[in-house]
């Protein structure tokens, strides 16, 4: 009796699958989180440091999120303003956990100072140019971004957003599954088949967008955003991007007056803004040029709905349709 037992004790011990250990992994922002679901599956957790809803670029780790990180086996940075003062934190909190820069590799645009008060000249001589333009506008949110953490940006620094290019995202989510790799060879297979996934996902949701904006006219491509940051989208679907931050910071009276003046000259009826920051300036001009405000979200944690739902809005707000919010 004894003897069966211990007989259907090991039947039932051997029939049991082990349990897959999940990998943990800490990511900068969202969408980089749904990014990482996508390849990795089942075989690991994440960690956000940027929540959706929250402001990037005056981000700072709650104790909860640094304990954490105390057990991630990898960080994917993707080269955010924060990271260059907390990326060294991190490491001091976690030693073993590896450091993964997404972005290497991908040759950024950089961003050039455009000023609607003092570089008027300069903005007209943009016009017409939308991979310029594009530039030129990411230039003002990263200066936001450095002016509250005390810091300077320059001219020729580069645009971190990169994760708003549905072609870049492959490149992004490539260094990922790589390193998902490294740190757990044995899902090595399982990595490269959700990349595969994701890449082929990537793919479609690029050619959708550019049936969104496949009938725009000629001329009618620009769009005005508070905070700039849609240059790589832009320059993917061949859309301008007017920014009305100067530098980082919120126009004065003057500049603002430029603003408006610029906006009624390109027949703009749309200021788009980010629901992480105030859109009272925006509506402002808004009201100023007879139009009204919508909102997109680049840090959406749905990733290609949010890309979507921005196209949508974009291309409506192009055309002057978009509905008041």
């Amino acid at each position: 009796m004894q003897r069966a037992t211990l007989l259907i004790l090991g039947f039932i011990f051997m029939s049991v699958a082990p349990v897959q250990a999940k990998l943990l992994a800490a990511v900068s922002i969202a969408p980089q989180a749904y990014f990482l679901k996508q390849i990795a599956g089942e075989r690991a957790d994440v960690v956000v440091m940027v929540p959706a809803g929250a402001d990037a670029h005056t981000y700072e780790p709650k104790p909860r999120q640094l304990a954490d990180l105390g057990k991630a086996a990898v960080y994917f940075a993707i080269g955010m303003d924060f990271e260059k003062a907390w990326l060294p934190r991190f490491a001091a909190v976690n030693p073993k956990m590896a450091i993964v820069a997404t972005d290497a590799g991908i040759e950024k645009m950089p961003m050039t100072a455009h000023d609607h008060d003092d570089h008027e000249p300069q903005a007209k001589d943009a016009k017409g140019h939308g991979h310029d333009k594009a530039k030129t506008a990411d230039k003002h949110g990263h200066d936001k971004a450095k002016a509250e953490e005390g810091h300077d940006h320059h001219d020729g620094e580069p645009d971190p957003h990169v994760w708003l290019s549905p072609k870049l995202a492959k490149t992004l989510g490539a260094s990922m599954r790589d390193a998902l790799v490294k740190a757990d060879p044995e899902g090595a297979a399982d990595y490269a088949a959700g990349y595969d996934r994701f890449a082929a996902a990537c793919d479609a949701l690029d050619a959708d967008i550019r049936k969104t904006f496949a009938d725009l006219p000629p001329g009618e491509h620009k769009f005005m955003v508070f905070h700039p940051s849609w240059g790589y989208f832009a320059r993917d679907y061949g859309l301008t991007q007017e920014p009305i931050e100067q530098l980082g910071r919120e126009p004065g009276p003057k500049a603002l007056a430029a603003v408006m003046k610029e906006a009624k000259a390109d027949g703009i009826k749309v200021v788009f803004i980010q629901p992480q920051m105030s859109a009272a300036q925006a509506e402002t001009i808004a009201k100023g040029i007879g139009g009204t405000t919508a909102a997109i979200d680049p840090l959406a944690e749905d990733w290609p709905g949010g890309l979507t739902a921005a196209a949508t809005a974009l291309r409506q707000g192009i055309a002057g349709k978009t509905e008041a919010k």
